[in-house]
């Protein structure tokens, strides 16, 4: 992710986590049943409903990253974007790690968004605070 010159390339931060959330979102969305069996929530319709609106919510920001990923990210450049990426991606590893540790029968599957998450928390983390000026500026 980091380069011989240590910047960091974020069309490819952006890539990877519109894809991962984008999967996430869709399947949230046309599978919540299934998938609130497979982690053993309650299969009420009112469960089924939060995780297909999460769904969404997570392929907006699919999309969101998707879009945006050409541009300038970093510094005040795609700002509120990268504190929004990174705003859910910390919060969400705070929860993640508080539900994985305090809570030995959550299925192993739970490790791999934490660490998924805990991934992409530290990137945004390092693109919300790093000057992208030495980077190659797009040509139109």
């Amino acid at each position: 992710i980091l380069s011989k010159k240590k910047e960091m390339n974020t069309r490819l931060v952006m890539t990877i986590s519109a894809l991962f959330l984008g999967i996430i979102g869709i399947s949230l969305t046309f599978l919540p049943n299934e998938i609130s069996v497979y982690i053993g929530i309650s299969s009420a319709i009112s469960f089924k409903l939060v995780l297909q609106i999460l769904g969404a919510l997570l392929f907006g920001f699919a999309m969101l990253n998707w879009m945006i990923k050409e541009g300038i990210i970093g510094g005040i450049y795609n700002r509120p974007a990268v504190i929004a990426n990174f705003t859910h991606f910390f919060i969400g590893v705070l929860a993640l790690i508080k539900g994985v540790f305090a809570h030995n029968g959550l299925p192993c599957i739970f490790w791999i968004p934490t660490v998924a998450y805990m991934v992409f928390a530290l990137l945004f983390g390092l693109i919300l605070f790093r000057n992208p000026a030495n980077e190659k500026k797009p040509t139109i």
